[in-house]
């Protein structure tokens, strides 16, 4: 079996099957050992792109249009960008090889006019064709109308109310904000803001999009429809009281505006501080650059000048190649710095780099810097715990996460750090942190405790699908494996509780659904990670079931894929194709689950052996010509928003042949 770097040996071993040779092994886990610390920045930490779709470029013209700002070169690249990714039936997809999204589809064909693009050109002929045949305009999800507002393309009448004055509920009160996600909330109090103000800009006849409205946007229903499926529902509760709110707003009947306004932009305002923008995520932080300028800001205020410098930040250039003839420009939906550095330092010190090499010291040492020190959104549940633990990003003080925090102790412990007692103290406040975040079933969500009142998902503006953040097994199983290796064992009655939970959530094939990566193959390998290091035994029948749902997914060419269209039929579930970052953590699951000698294992050894690229790195593109850079394994939101790490291809893989090769030691 040929490499790109000499030949893969194959050993017979006396079970009659085929195994890469471990001088092989070792060699591929040498070279990416090495790629990785090349790619290691000058101040200690790591940074892959974090790749998401083309949503993030139509809105990036969408705010320029609207407050008549950006660099006409660089909005002119972003085009560029996004009309790469059209697909053959006119539509945009949330990921490679989806089907059309609505919303999506209206903002890319929307932002080709304001750049001025014509109705005819073929490009938009055939999306306007896919989007009247998918019902239009009024399809679109309520964040997509509000943007339309602005611009004069749909009416604020026909949009969920979303008043400012939800930020005066108290914490005590059952609809209180920090009862929804914490990225549902960076996102919606400016959004509130913006509702409130109705920013409107006209643009030119030819840049609008009444012919995206089916019959005419003069005959098309702009009102909420009422569910008639019951008569009495949640659902139908939250419609009429939209429609109350909205004939208080024609009428002009609100008491309280005027210090709900004040309300939500002091809360807007303290979230800006310690960020790198509110929410350091792209909606949150365009959200907030419109609602300061409705709000009165000037373009040379100060917190005006530095939202946007944030917002620019996310933005990578490329220049043109032989591939891309032009010159582009995309946007990211934040950054990854603490989770890509928590991921490698984790993968080099398993891959045998020492605990004193300066790296690593400099990269925990960096880690250390970005410990959380100030009370954040968690707080308003979780009262009485010190600070810990760590973000996704730069700097976001205000939202610490649980799983960040569990990989950065996963990576700390692999480090040797002359500080010591210094950092033994840093890690002791986060494993408390931790404790104290677990909800009342004995999960844990990411951003906040026992975020679970799904009542809120029947609210009219809660069409994006996230507004909650319950519990998951992905994330408590990377706790419990950080647990184990803090000498937590099952003595410990949060961590049996945490145990019966994930086991609760167990599907009826024996995987586990996976929130924050794709989708099935993620949570099931973090959850057999975590079950494996706090000491449940390989042969309990919920282990071994998983174990054997793994193998029965494999590809035939040895490795592992899901694509995230798993979130939308289940029934495709561990169905894709194979991709070194799942391939990866099926064989990790695999091992955890006390396989380590089937064909399977030996087969995707040698899958991601062969793959190896000559720089010591893997490729995860679609290789289909011009098309997205990467397939997606991670995710944002299920059915909403999907994510490429680019790092994963590589961290993970180093991971896996590690494992691998630590097995076979203990079995030989």
């Amino acid at each position: 079996m040929d490499l790109q770097q000499g030949k893969t040996h194959i050993t017979a071993p006396r079970f009659g099957r085929l195994d890469a040779d471990m001088e092989d092994v070792q060699s591929a886990i040498v070279r990416s050992r090495e790629y990785l610390l090349s790619r290691q920045h000058p101040d200690g930490y790591w940074c892959g792109e974090l790749e998401a779709d083309s949503m993030l470029e139509a809105d990036y013209i969408f705010l320029h249009t609207l407050l008549e700002s950006g660099d006409p070169g660089r909005l002119k690249r972003a085009l560029t960008e996004m009309l790469r990714y059209q697909n053959e039936d006119g539509s945009w997809s949330l990921h490679p090889d989806g089907s059309g999204n609505i919303s999506l589809s209206v903002k890319c064909y929307f932002s080709a006019k304001l750049m001025g693009i014509g109705a005819d050109d073929p490009r938009l002929v055939k999306g306007r064709e896919w989007i009247l045949a998918h019902g239009g305009v009024v399809e679109c999800n309520t964040f997509t109308k509000m943007y339309l507002c602005s611009l004069g393309q749909y009416d604020y009448d026909a949009v969920p109310a979303i008043p400012p004055e939800i930020v005066l509920f108290p914490n005590w009160f059952y609809f209180n904000i920090y009862e929804i996600s914490s990225w549902s909330r960076s996102i919606l109090v400016p959004l509130a803001i913006i509702y409130a103000k109705k920013p409107f800009k006209k643009i030119s006849q030819e840049q609008g999009i009444d012919e995206l409205f089916v019959g005419g946007r003069a005959n098309a229903v702009l009102r909420l429809r009422m569910d008639r499926k019951s008569i009495v529902s949640w659902r139908n509760f939250f419609i009429v009281l939209d429609r109350l709110m909205h004939l208080a707003e024609a009428v002009h009947i609100r008491p309280l505006r005027r210090l709900a306004l004040k309300h939500a932009e002091k809360w807007m305002l303290a979230r800006l501080e310690l960020t790198d923008g509110l929410g350091a995520i792209y909606p949150a932080m365009l959200n907030a650059i419109i609602a300061l300028r409705c709000l009165g800001y000037s373009e040379d205020d100060p917190q005006v000048i530095r939202a946007r410098d944030e917002f620019e930040k996310l933005g990578i250039e490329q220049e043109a190649t032989e591939a891309i003839p032009e010159p582009t420009f995309r946007m990211q939906p934040c950054v990854s710095p603490v989770w890509d550095t928590a991921q490698v330092v984790y993968a080099l010190g398993e891959a045998g780099v020492p605990r004193t090499d300066p790296r690593m010291i400099q990269a925990a040492d960096w880690m250390l810097s970005k410990e959380v020190r100030n009370k954040g959104d968690w707080a308003v549940k979780v009262r009485h715990t010190e600070p810990g633990g760590w973000y996704f990003e730069f700097n976001n003080e205000f939202y610490p996460d649980t799983d960040d925090t569990a990989q950065v102790l996963l990576a700390l412990n692999k480090v040797d750090n002359p500080r010591e007692r210094y950092q033994h103290q840093v890690a002791q406040r986060a494993i408390e942190w931790e404790f104290a975040m677990q909800c009342r079933n004995g999960g844990w969500g990411s951003f906040d405790k026992d975020n679970t009142k799904m009542i809120f998902q029947y609210i009219p503006f809660a069409d994006h699908n996230a507004m909650l953040d319950p519990p998951t097994v992905d994330i408590t199983g990377r706790i419990l494996e950080m647990l184990a290796t803090y000498g937590y064992t099952r003595e410990d009655k949060r961590v049996e509780k945490a145990i019966k939970f994930i086991f609760s959530e167990q599907e009826p094939d024996g995987s586990w659904f996976g929130r924050w990566g794709v989708n099935y193959i993620y949570g099931t390998f973090l959850v057999l990670r975590g079950l494996d290091a706090i000491g449940v035994d390989h042969h309990e029948p919920q282990i071994q079931q998983a174990a054997e749902w793994i193998r029965m997914v494999q590809n035939a060419d040895g490795g592992w894929g899901e694509t995230c269209g798993s979130y939308d039929d289940p029934n495709t579930r561990g169905v894709g194709p194979s991709t070194p970052s799942q391939t990866a953590w099926a064989l990790l699951g695999l091992l955890a689950a006390g396989d380590d000698r089937s064909d399977s294992i030996a087969k995707g050894v040698r899958w991601l052996l062969t793959r190896q690229s000559p720089d010591g790195g893997w490729n995860e593109s679609t290789g289909a010509g011009i098309t997205r850079q990467a397939l997606y394994t991670g995710t944002g939101f299920p059915r909403v928003f999907y994510l490429a790490y680019h790092m994963y291809r590589h961290y993970f893989p180093l991971l896996a042949l590690t494992s691998y090769r630590r097995a076979m030691e203990r079995a030989s």
